[in-house]
């Protein structure tokens, strides 16, 4: 009898985990094609990308309303309804494609498809490594959010500097740093799938997606620096 109690509770909570993966990845893939077809409507308009990219007013509105987008869901999560919180991802996701439209003034439109699927074999490998993996990850995740911050001030600082030896450098890091981010975010959804009440299903879904989805934009940007073609 207990054997079959235990069977059963391994049954439910593999399908928690298999439903809520699902609507990650889901929602993360929708928000990817929402944010490129963004993109691409405001790279095919000169007069939205002039506004867009010729006012620094409009740029920097832009990406302080992105941080405030992440700020809520991140921050006030559990008081937003499920519809809330997705149509905010998918806001984020909006602004990020008006934002990042100006790649495909740079970069040549093959090496942008080239890397979006060097982008995705790498996501996709590094997401079952975290689904898959028996090793705890806690540790490894935190060394990782600190060197995410070391990689932000020195981003920072090498916009005054302008040292192209660092900014190597610190594309290699980055490349390195969201690929094991991805796996580590990866093994948060599914440990915390374990745990979710059904009602709070659709919101761990939307968090789980956003992680990700940023996971898979910020590798995508510095693979960019590799392997995007200029236009010139």
């Amino acid at each position: 009898m207990e054997n079959s109690y235990d069977s059963y509770k391994s049954t439910a909570t593999s399908s928690v985990l298999s439903t809520v993966m699902r609507k990650v990845y889901v929602r993360m893939f929708l928000a990817l094609v929402v944010t490129a077809f963004t993109a691409l409507y405001v790279a095919s308009s000169p007069a939205l990308l002039t506004t867009i990219l010729g006012s620094r007013a409009i740029f920097f509105g832009l990406m302080i309303a992105e941080l405030a987008v992440v700020f809520v869901l991140s921050g006030m999560l559990h008081k937003l309804s499920t519809a809330t919180a997705t149509l905010l991802f998918y806001l984020y996701a909006i602004l990020n494609g008006v934002v990042f439209s100006s790649i495909f003034v740079v970069y040549e439109l093959g090496s942008i498809a080239y890397t979006f699927f060097i982008t995705a074999g790498v996501f996709g490998a590094m997401s079952v490594y975290g689904l898959v993996t028996k090793n705890d990850m806690t540790r490894f995740g935190s060394y990782c959010v600190m060197a995410l911050f070391g990689l932000i001030i020195a981003t920072v600082v090498n916009i005054f500097v302008a040292s192209s030896t660092l900014d190597w450098i610190i594309s290699f890091v980055g490349v390195a740093l969201f690929i094991g981010l991805t796996a580590w975010d990866t093994q948060k959804i599914k440990n915390a799938a374990y745990e979710v009440e059904s009602s709070q299903m659709g919101k761990l879904a939307t968090i789980g997606a956003l992680s990700l989805y940023l996971d898979f934009i910020n590798l995508f940007l510095y693979l960019l620096r590799f392997f995007g073609r200029s236009n010139d």
